[in-house]
């Protein structure tokens, strides 16, 4: 039996695609960029996060219940032994609070279908879907294709939300079965992008060339930070090899938020390098303007 690690299931998403959604998130994801706002969603592998502002300072059931001892508590601070945890949420079970949490739950396809297609009257209704997002999806490319299949058989529109830094036969397997591909592109300098995400372009370029080649319907994803991949010449380069792709569908901006950087601390790993922001409205807006004046439609947001 197939089964799939996913760290979120979002239900009334209105930024994953068209109309009501519900977006999965899988666990997992081959890049590593330094403004990543969903780094519980990078390891392959489940987690546990602490949020000690949610502990209750009468409450020791965590450290009760944890069959390693991992968990300590001193006054009203709450630590795990990163070395001593298996990570078998037992405490996250135990906690009342949510002060410890397990990112990182498998599930079977027919576990994660029933929980997504509880909302599939309101998919009908708003001419919306199934976004699946993370992560990388396809780095759990069988668990995917199980999920998508129920999506062709109960008829509801299916996005995928990817990074394109796959093997090209993970992304034509899918293909049959997605209405819309929402496509990540960060920078064009090869060098910049293997400094700042850990991979090469090269292979999330061709990839997205096959995919709007073959005839995919294709929504471009240009996260913009200020400093990092806002500048006039690689919005330029960007912009130059999308209209000579000829079928991109339409170039969505996203501007950078700060909310991952807390999620660092409490799943206790070292924050990224550097400081980032967001470009201006009106910077947004210049941004906007130079991509249309290659022809291409843009929005602002997803």
């Amino acid at each position: 039996m197939v089964t799939g690690l996913l760290f979120d299931i979002k239900r009334y998403a209105l930024h994953d695609g068209p109309g009501i959604r519900t977006t999965v998130f899988f666990k997992g994801c081959p890049l590593r960029c330094a403004w990543c706002h969903n780094p519980e969603g990078q390891s392959p592998f489940s987690e546990l996060m602490v949020k000690p502002s949610r502990c209750l300072a009468d409450c020791h059931l965590c450290l009760e219940r944890c069959p390693e001892a991992a968990v300590s508590k001193i006054g009203n601070i709450l630590r795990v032994d990163r070395q001593k945890c298996r990570t078998c949420g037992v405490c996250a079970e135990a906690c009342p609070a949510e002060a410890l949490v397990l990112i990182g739950r498998r599930v079977t396809a027919s576990q994660a279908a029933a929980e997504i297609f509880k909302d599939e009257v309101f998919y009908r209704r708003s001419g919306g879907g199934v976004t699946f997002s993370g992560g990388e999806p396809l780095m759990q490319t069988s668990f995917l294709e199980e999920l998508l299949e129920e999506c062709r058989r109960r008829e509801v529109h299916a996005t995928l939300d990817t990074s394109g830094h796959v093997p090209w036969p993970s992304l034509a397997s899918v293909q049959s079965r997605v209405q819309l591909f929402l496509y990540d592109l960060k920078l064009m300098d090869e060098d910049r992008h293997r400094d700042l995400t850990g991979v090469t372009n090269l292979i999330i370029l061709e990839n997205l060339k096959r995919l709007v080649h073959s005839g995919s319907r294709v929504v471009v994803r240009l996260p913009l930070i200020k400093g990092i991949n806002d500048d006039r010449d690689n919005i330029e380069a960007t912009a130059d090899f999308l209209r000579g792709l000829g079928g991109v569908e339409r170039v969505d901006l996203l501007s950078y938020h700060a909310l991952g950087r807390a999620k660092y601390e409490r799943l206790d790993r070292p924050q990224p390098a550097g400081e980032y922001a967001a470009p201006s409205r009106r910077e947004l807006e210049q941004i906007k303007n130079r991509i249309q004046a290659f022809g291409l439609e843009v929005h602002t947001g997803g």
